[in-house]
């Protein structure tokens, strides 16, 4: 396990190359350190600005073999998003390091937690908020499935549907309530009025009358933030859901 201090330290060195990398124009410091929310089991997160697109690859190249060299990483892949590419780390001392690199082009805050600590960023544009109709539409199928599934004896199955639907429900609190919703980053700080009717939507074994419970508290905590998010949508559905309710 990894201390603070260590990854304090690779921090800075890892910022300190970069600002001797004359392929990299600008950085800064993403993440909870940003927003000044770091506890002990926080990741290291960096975005970089590189000059000229064409040298992406390369640079991308030789940080990857110096985290593997000098900072034992042990993994590695990529998310892409747009121009980004976010170059995930697991380091042996389970830390996870995460470097973003992008065109200086295109360098700018998608997120509230940026903060520039070298070069110069572009005008922010914050990511879009996660939408509500996405959630809902996904949180029927889900719906239906755990139905399906429980039915089938298919138990696996329906536990990742229960828990899916569940965190549907939960997401969409968070969007009502103001609070990040992707990851489950604001279950938490959920007031216990919201948070509590759904822990009776924990599947706590595969017998099929548990999973039938679980199902039924999920759907109807589901429902319950579908009517508070869109009433009319909820009035139409809820012959529907009170139809997988009554199946379980």
């Amino acid at each position: 396990m990894f201390t603070p201090q260590q990854r304090a330290s690779l921090r800075s060195d890892l910022v300190e190359f970069a600002r001797r990398d004359a392929r990299i124009a600008a950085g800064a410091l993403t993440g909870s350190a940003a927003a000044d929310r770091e506890d002990e089991w926080s990741d290291i997160d960096l975005a970089f600005g590189v000059t000229d697109a064409v040298e992406l690859p390369s640079v991308l190249s030789d940080w990857t073999a110096r985290m593997y060299d000098r900072h034992s990483a042990v993994h590695h892949f990529d998310v892409k998003a747009g121009a980004w590419i976010y170059r995930v780390f697991l380091l042996a001392s389970t830390l996870q390091v995460d470097l973003a690199f992008v065109p200086a082009a295109e360098f700018r805050a998608l997120a509230p937690t940026f903060r520039l600590l070298f070069g110069e960023a572009n005008d922010p544009r914050h990511a879009p908020p996660q939408k509500t109709d996405d959630l809902i539409g996904m949180g029927l199928l889900y719906a239906l499935h755990a139905r399906s599934s429980i039915a089938r004896g298919r138990v696996w199955q329906a536990e990742l549907m229960i828990s899916c639907l569940r965190d549907n429900a939960l997401s969409l609190a968070c969007i009502r309530h103001g609070l990040p919703a992707a990851h489950g980053r604001g279950f938490d700080q959920l007031p216990r009025a919201v948070i509590g009717q759904f822990e009776e939507a924990l599947v706590r074994s595969l017998d099929t009358v548990q999973l039938a419970r679980a199902f039924r508290a999920a759907a109807q905590g589901f429902f319950c933030e579908i009517g508070k998010v869109d009433p009319q949508l909820a009035k139409r559905l809820e012959p529907i859901l009170a139809s997988l309710i009554a199946a379980a």
